[in-house]
């Protein structure tokens, strides 16, 4: 039996205004601030002496590590991604950045709004234009139904509302 998998599909590039500034100051934050801590608090743990024995060294520099990860996946990610801050030609279907209304078979209402796969937050109803829900309503206009194959199964919906401003 073979251990090898088909690399995973790359995410689709586009994030949102507000995405891109919470990934720049992220980025900020990890480089100007948190990294210099940790690189202070790693000098004093190797002045102690004996590395091989000493918890904080280790601790500190596995912590220097992901953070040199982060810093480096981030500063990659943001040369690639594509900014989206306009509305597009026809505001009333679903696109990058709308948000939407859709009543499922239940009858029960759902709001979403379709982001990069960067920004993704299921609190708050934001998903990834890569997911099968956002696929499925995509172009779609207001009482159009569609159906999503989601994990756990086949889902029908029905548009109800579509904005792209905030509500």
């Amino acid at each position: 039996m073979s251990r090898w998998r088909p690399p995973a599909a790359a995410s689709t590039a586009m994030i949102t205004p507000e995405g891109h500034a919470r990934l720049k100051a992220e980025l900020d934050e990890l480089w100007r601030v948190r990294r210099p801590e940790v690189v202070r608090a790693l000098a004093a743990a190797a002045a102690e002496g004996d590395r091989s024995e000493n918890a904080e060294y280790t601790y500190r520099k596995k912590q220097l590590g992901e953070i040199d990860r982060r810093v480096r996946y981030l500063g990659k990610r943001l040369e690639n991604l594509r900014v989206v801050d306009s509305v597009p030609s026809d505001p009333h279907a679903i696109y990058f950045g709308a948000w939407f209304r859709v009543e499922g078979e239940d009858g029960g209402e759902h709001e979403y709004r379709i982001v990069g796969p960067d920004e993704t937050d299921a609190a708050r109803g934001w998903i990834s234009i890569d997911s099968p829900l956002a696929r499925a309503a995509l172009k779609r206009r207001a009482d159009d139904e569609f159906e999503a194959a989601l994990p756990g199964g086949v889902a029908r919906f029905v548009v109800i509302e579509v904005r792209y401003r905030e509500p």
